[in-house]
């Protein structure tokens, strides 16, 4: 089952807010700036970050600030 384009427009990743798209199988939408992937199930993108894969890349807190230890 695809996913309406104009849906696709619309969702952004929950975690980082970064642009998803459609993993190659279509059982998910990744997000390309962490990586995540969240699953779609009977055509529904379950957009939840418990539920998706981890993250494939070190992302910072989600505000967008560098976050780590002070030097």
């Amino acid at each position: 089952m695809t996913l309406d384009p104009r849906l696709l427009e619309i969702l952004v990743c929950p975690a980082c807010h970064g642009e998803l798209r459609v993993v190659s199988d279509e059982s998910g939408l990744e997000c390309g700036p962490c990586g995540r992937v969240y699953p779609i199930r009977d055509g529904i993108p379950v957009m939840l970050i418990e539920e998706a894969s981890p993250p494939t890349r070190d992302v910072g807190p989600p505000d967008g600030s560098p976050g780590g230890p002070a030097a």
